[in-house]
């Protein structure tokens, strides 16, 4: 038989005359609900959304930092262009202008160098006519004769 402490075990006895007695054993019927079933899967759902978030949040903060260093990095990057190519602009103006200097100065000296060689022919002409005419003189005083003295 059953032991008599046994929680799901329901016993019904039913008294007869006094010669018979009978009495039969029947397991418990429980009839609980599933509501307990119910519980746990919604907690075990709360929990998995849970970790998703925790999990996913981490990769966010992780995904907005490298976005962060990469925007840092590419403002860097231009304004290292913007600073090269202002400094190509200003070589090429100081190029330019050393160009025209150099053009300028090229001109002077040789506007320089050609007064000078126009005054050195004025005076070497001047020097030669001043020859001719002191030879003039030597060859006049020549072929003139001396005075008696």
């Amino acid at each position: 038989m059953s032991n008599p402490n046994d929680p799901y075990v329901e016993r019904t006895v039913i008294e007869q005359p006094a010669t018979v007695r009978t009495e039969y054993a029947e397991p418990a019927r429980r009839e609980g609900s599933s509501a307990g079933w119910w519980i746990a899967a919604l907690v075990a759902i709360v929990a998995i959304v849970g970790v998703l978030f925790m999990v996913n949040n981490r990769n966010t903060e992780s995904q907005l930092q490298a976005a962060r260093d990469t925007g840092r990095t590419e403002a860097m990057m231009d304004t290292a262009a913007i600073n090269a190519q202002t400094a190509a602009a200003s070589a090429s103006q100081a190029s330019q202008s050393a160009s025209n200097s150099l053009a300028q100065a090229g001109q002077a000296a040789a506007a320089s160098t050609a007064a000078a060689a126009d005054q050195a022919a004025r005076a070497t002409r001047e020097a030669a006519a001043n020859v001719s005419d002191t030879a003039s003189e030597a060859a006049a005083s020549v072929d003139e004769p001396a005075p008696n003295q």
